[in-house]
This record gives structure tokens, C-alpha cells and sequence, in this order.
């Protein structure tokens, strides 16, 4: 069966998904996965070996020139009936992935209508299936791949796939700069998110790396855009065992997580990436909802804000800011209390050599 499976983005939603793929490559070898994915996220998704193919398709590069949107689909689409999928599995339930899989001319398989975040979308689909919403991410995903494609789960532990791709990282020698990095003991912070409010404070990480370095440890910051780098940038200033990461690949990152001792970071791609290549870690969660969203299977322990507020699930945060500015869900999870909880991943970890 050569099936289409269509999951876009986002760093975070292609992780999730990787468990559902372990999942049909054992229950289902019979089945080939070709992926239509954006192309930030293509090499990404290449690391799992139930991937037999890759299409990248930059529908946010396309947003607003409406001809070369038209170009491009019309391209997309010739590109995929040439293919010959079986069928199309939308694991995304948007309106932009179900014109998408339709193109494909195979039957569509998704979602239910209120299983959907895009309920509407679901009248694209051929075969609709309910998964409740009240469980993660992962296991949402992994529900829907085996109702759609007919297996069971059973007690299958999960399973991200990317024991290959650690293997190979780990084996593979550091360029400079990263072999001088990976030099000494280090934590990986990952700061930069989609949502302002799901930030911490640049004073909590000042305070974090204070705390890191009385104990001997480097904190690398990576950074994915401009803002980004001018936080890292100025806390590397301030602390000196603080270091801004020039900018990096997803491989070169990624071969950084597999030598680092552990990761602290927010509700954001890296730190899911980091999970689920094996790093133990904290991650941090205020306006959303750890239970759904978390790495769950991984070594990664997750902090729900103390507030009664969180999670709000906005991506706005609806009270006043703190005298200092801060967002109060996320200015509540303090680096102090915090510590303990990441000492423990360091307490029980090997540091491998770089």
C-alpha cells in the first residue's frame, strides 16, 4: 500500500507524530510512507525509518501571491497522481492539509468533525474517525493512524523511531565550532516559542545560569530568529558561562542535544526534538497544558505553572503583567524551585564525550 501522509508543520506536530509511524511500520510493513511536510521540517522528516519518501511543499512561502500559489499546487498536484497513492492520510485536520491531500486523488482518511481543530475541513475526507480529545497529542495520533489504517495498538510502547539517527549523531565527529562547545559539561536552554507568553523571563534564565555555573555547567542558548539571538546575545553578556549559538542547522543542533547533560527549555519545538533523541530535561509549561502536548515516552519531566490560570490556552495572556513585566504564569515557574528537578536528570546521567 503506498500511502500519502499529510502533516505540514509545525516542529513540534511532526514529532508527535513519529510515535504513530513506529507504530504502523511494525503493524502495517506493507504500508509505504511518503510525506508531505514544509520544507523547514523535511530533513526532520527523513530521520524516521518508516519514511520511504519526503515531499516538501512551502504552502507558507506561497501566503498572499496567489499565482504562484496557483503555480504551485497545480504542480503539487500532477506530482502526486503521478505517484499513485493508495490513499491520503490527513493527521492534521486543517483546512490547508485537506486541500492538500485531495489533491492526491486517492481517498482521503481523517479526522471526525469534533475531533477536528478544524471541524469544516473534515468534508474533504472520504473516511472520518473519532478520537477523543481528552488524552496527548501522541497518543491522538497514534488512535487515529490505527483506526485509519486498520491495526491495533495493543501495549505497543512508544516509540519516536530516532534510535538510528542518535547512533549515527553520537558517531559522527564535531566540526568547529561545536567540538569547542561540547568541550566542557553543558545544558541546552531552549527560549525562542511561537507564543510571547509562553517565554521565560530573561531575568529567570540570567538566574538559571547562575545557578548552572556554581555547579559546572555551561548554558548554550540557540536561537531561531533575530529577537532570538538579541536574547542570547545579551544573556551571554551577563553571564559567562552563558553561550549564544551562531546560527545552526536542525542536524547540527540536533547533534549537540545527544552530547549534552540535559535540556531546560519551554513549550517549544527544540525541546521536544530533545526528548525524543533521548535527553533528559525540564520543560516548562504556563499558558498550555502539559498533559496534552508533552513528550510523553521520553525523559523529559514537565513543570506546569503553579498559577490556578494555567493553562489558559491563549495565545495572549489575558491578566496584567508583573512589576517587572513579566507574564505571571511563566514568571511563577522560578529557577530556584526548578533546579532540584534538573539536578535529578544530572544526578543520573553519564556525560558522553564530545
Amino acid at each position: 500500500m503506498k500511502l500519502l501522509l499529510v502533516r505540514l508543520s509545525s516542529l513540534g506536530d511532526v514529532l508527535h507524530t513519529f510515535p504513530a509511524l513506529s507504530d504502523l511500520q511494525q503493524q502495517r510493513p506493507d504500508v509505504a510512507v511518503h510525506w508531505l511536510v514544509e520544507p523547514a521540517f523535511a530533513e526532520l522528516a527523513a530521520w524516521h525509518p518508516g519514511v520511504q519518501r519526503v515531499i516538501p511543499f512551502g504552502l507558507r512561502r506561497l501566503r498572499g501571491d496567489w499565482g504562484q500559489l496557483g503555480r504551485a499546487m497545480l504542480a503539487l498536484r500532477r506530482q502526486l497522481q503521478e505517484a499513485g497513492f493508495d490513499a491520503v492520510l490527513d493527521a492534521q485536520g486543517l483546512y490547508k492539509s485537506a486541500v492538500l491531500a485531495r489533491l492526491a486523488a486517492a481517498p482521503v482518511l481523517g479526522l471526525h468533525r469534533h475531533s477536528a481543530r478544524e471541524g469544516g475541513a473534515t468534508l474533504l475526507y472520504h473516511r472520518r474517525h473519532a478520537v477523543p480529545w481528552d488524552q496527548p497529542a501522541i497518543q491522538r495520533n497514534r488512535q487515529l493512524f490505527a483506526q485509519a489504517l486498520g491495526y491495533g495498538l495493543d501495549d505497543l510502547p512508544i516509540d519516536y523511531g530516532l534510535t538510528p539517527t542518535r547512533m549515527r549523531l553520537r558517531d559522527a565527529p564535531l566540526d568547529y565550532p561545536w567540538r569547542d562547545l561540547a568541550a566542557e559539561p553543558f545544558i541546552l536552554g531552549f527560549h525562542g516559542t511561537t507564543w510571547a507568553n509562553k517565554e521565560w523571563t530573561p531575568a529567570h534564565w540570567l538566574e538559571m545560569a547562575q545557578i548552572l555555573a556554581g555547579h559546572g555547567y555551561r548554558l548554550l542558548l540557540p536561537a531561531g530568529n533575530a529577537a532570538e539571538r538579541r536574547r542570547a546575545t545579551a544573556l551571554a553578556a551577563q553571564a559567562g558561562n552563558v553561550h549564544a549559538l551562531p546560527p545552526t542547522t536542525l542536524a547540527e543542533l540536533a547533534a549537540l542535544m545527544v552530547r549534552a547533560c540535559a535540556f531546560i527549555g519551554v513549550d517549544t519545538g527544540l525541546s521536544y526534538l530533545a526528548a525524543a533523541l533521548g535527553l533528559p530535561g525540564t520543560t516548562l509549561y504556563g499558558p498550555t497544558a502539559s498533559e496534552q502536548v508533552a513528550a510523553i515516552g521520553t525523559p523529559q519531566i514537565s513543570v506546569q505553572s503553579p498559577l490556578a490560570c494555567s493553562p489558559c490556552r491563549r495565545s495572549r495572556c489575558p491578566l496584567p503583567p508583573t512589576a517587572e513585566g513579566d507574564i505571571p504564569c511563566q514568571g511563577a515557574l522560578q529557577p530556584a524551585a526548578l533546579w532540584p528537578i534538573l539536578a535529578a536528570h544530572l544526578d543520573s546521567r553519564t556525560r558522553p564525550e564530545p
